[in-house]
């Protein structure tokens, strides 16, 4: 039992390990409707998107995390006002924003004096690299997201589902739309800081496509889709101890290597 309990001497690595349990449970949560929807391009784009948010606040000596909460939010309220008035469909929205808040980033990026490894560790992320402050807040995201997509979680599916019938019955559809978008944003730009942009979008849809494959309901989808991710961050930060290699890239190669065996257990039943 030695290769179990000699990677928890080290403090940075149970740290880790928190921290892929904690947002192996928020990426669940928001994850599964993801893939409901047929979202799983806007992980990818939230996580470029916010790129001006952050070059801001390092421009202006402001703090990072808001700076990118900030450009998350502005993302979300854009990609659903460009998909409400153009007709467009909402994966042309995604495009269209992302590419535009990204290349203001770029743009912005190029007046300043430096590129610091501050915000390129932000892009990037280390999840041995987590702080108790990141965990505790970490959990307090979960918390509220948790708290708000239970709270609207039947007006959110019929909405999702049934939009028409939604608006006949006067449930408010575009800002449930919005609020859905937001929280993406939200998680995304916490899991980025945490786990890296790579790592993030793993959780973000891999889990919850292996769970999607197996699960026949919502409440089912996101438990499974949160042991799949904790099962997937665990083994692959064992995995990246004993191999000496990249933690989050191994982390996305297990959880990769977990959506062919669902496949696979998918394939037999049917």
């Amino acid at each position: 039992m030695d290769w179990l309990t000699d990677p928890l001497q080290f403090d940075f690595f149970v740290r880790a390990l928190a921290a892929v349990v904690l947002v192996s449970v928020l990426c669940a949560l928001v994850g599964a409707w993801v893939v409901l929807r047929g979202l799983s391009y806007i992980g990818d784009a939230m996580s470029h998107a916010v790129f001006p948010g952050l070059v801001g606040a390092f421009l202006t000596g402001g703090n990072l995390l808001l700076g990118a909460l900030v450009a998350a939010v502005l993302t979300a309220l854009g990609i659903g006002a460009v998909g409400q008035r153009s007709g467009l469909k909402q994966d042309s929205a995604i495009g269209i924003v992302f590419v535009g808040m990204f290349a203001l980033g770029v743009v912005m990026l190029s007046r300043a004096p430096t590129f610091t490894t501050d915000l390129a560790g932000f892009l990037i992320g280390n999840p041995l690299g987590v702080t108790p402050g990141d965990l505790w807040g970490a959990l307090a995201v979960t918390l509220v997201v948790g708290a708000l997509l239970a709270a609207v979680q039947k007006e959110l599916l019929l909405a999702s589902f049934d939009p028409t019938e939604a608006r006949a019955i006067g449930l408010p559809v575009r800002r449930l739309e919005s609020l859905l978008l937001i929280l993406i944003g939200l998680v995304v730009v916490l899991t980025v800081q945490l786990v890296g942009t790579t790592l993030s979008v793993s959780l973000l849809i891999t889990s919850s496509a292996s769970a999607r494959l197996l699960a026949r309901s919502l409440q089912k989808m996101v438990l499974l889709a949160a042991g799949l991710g904790i099962l997937g961050g665990v083994t692959g930060l064992y995995l990246s101890y004993f191999l000496d290699t990249a933690a989050g890239a191994t982390i996305v190669l297990v959880n990769t290597a977990i959506f062919l065996l669902a496949l696979g257990v998918r394939r037999r039943e049917s």
